[in-house]
């Protein structure tokens, strides 16, 4: 009881940790656009991105059920020990795309890191019977095909945008959309914290119910309130190495520009969160700058930035599901 009761505890402040990097890691997600154009100063949108990613993990755990639940086949089926690997792994590869200020997503990381570890640790005994492929199909489509509606959708509003102001004094377009990306960003980190909150939520109560602590799978408020203010402290500590990445490598913004890149990003991941799907907010804020820097100018695009990350996104899956699966091997004598 006292060895499971200490892995519990290594889970959550695992988890809580994933959240914090999530939010440093991602916080430039939110914000990066606005900083880029000079809308609002640095601390001041870190300040409203942090209150606001809390705001918005509070507001859901549909997310939270779809990665508890989608992931595993049943949470009988698997320990604590899997979880530690998973997050362990999810952890070590977010803190090297940090370090090397690769936008890549956490959510990859930790869809990875739950595959791998599952595998190695349960196949001794059912193979990859612990694995819930329906539901891993499910969560991958999401992750593949939001970034892609992104693209689609920011070229689109972007192409709208100019249809309307195109003909304008562009100083005075600039002089409005800057004011207005202020709003963009505040629905930006809302939907950050809606979408990305609820993973760490949701792996905690795994573990939770793994462990026979819970019965059904249903997040309690004291997991809510740790993994929103986690996050939300992630977000306040900054992540400016990445908001140089994303708010200016990919393609130079303008504030009308960087308006319809955050409102395009916002509303895709609220869908999405509405939805219970899981996204990566770095792809799909990444994919609308993509589509709005292509209906301006397609050679206004550095692609040669945008194929590295596509790369890494790839890469993220595969690297973490291996880097947590030898985790676990060493999880599991430690234990």
């Amino acid at each position: 009881m006292i060895e499971l009761q200490l892995l519990i505890f290594t889970v959550i402040a695992l988890a809580l940790l994933f959240d914090f990097i999530n939010g440093f890691h991602d916080s430039a997600n939110a914000i990066a656009t606005s900083i880029s154009t000079r809308a609002i100063s640095p601390r001041n949108a870190i300040i409203m991105a942090a209150i606001l990613d809390f705001t918005g993990a509070m507001v859901s755990t549909g997310v939270a059920k779809t990665i508890g639940e989608g992931v595993v086949s049943s949470a009988e089926l698997i320990d604590e020990k899997i979880i530690v690997a998973a997050l362990i792994g999810a952890v070590v590869w977010n803190i090297a795309t940090w370090y090397f200020a690769i936008p890549s997503s956490s959510s990859h990381a930790l869809v990875g890191g739950l595959i791998g570890a599952v595998l190695v640790g349960t196949f001794g005994e059912i193979g990859f019977g612990g694995l819930n492929s329906a539901g891993i199909l499910q969560i991958v489509i999401a992750l593949i095909a939001s970034p892609c509606i992104a693209i689609a959708s920011g070229f689109v509003v972007m192409r709208l945008l100019l249809l309307i102001f195109g003909k304008m004094n562009p100083h005075v377009v600039n002089q409005r959309f800057r004011k207005m990306q202020i709003v963009s960003a505040a629905m930006m980190a809302f939907s950050h914290g809606s979408n990305d909150a609820q993973k760490s939520m949701g792996i905690i109560t795994l573990a939770l119910v793994a462990g026979g602590f819970l019965e059904e799978f249903e997040v309690p408020m004291f997991v809510k309130i740790l993994c929103a203010a986690s996050m939300a402290l992630g977000v306040a500590c900054g992540g400016m190495r990445m908001v140089k990445t994303v708010g200016g490598k990919i393609f130079k913004l303008e504030p009308i520009s960087g308006f319809s890149a955050d409102l395009n990003s916002s509303l895709t991941i609220l869908t999405a969160t509405l939805f219970h799907l899981p996204v990566s907010t770095t792809h799909v804020v990444s994919g609308s700058i993509l589509g709005v820097g292509t209906a301006k100018r397609v050679n206004a695009v550095h692609w040669g930035v945008a194929q590295q990350m596509v790369t890494a996104w790839i890469m993220t899956i595969p690297i973490t599901a291996i880097l947590s699966g030898v985790i676990y091997f060493f999880v599991e004598k430690f234990f």
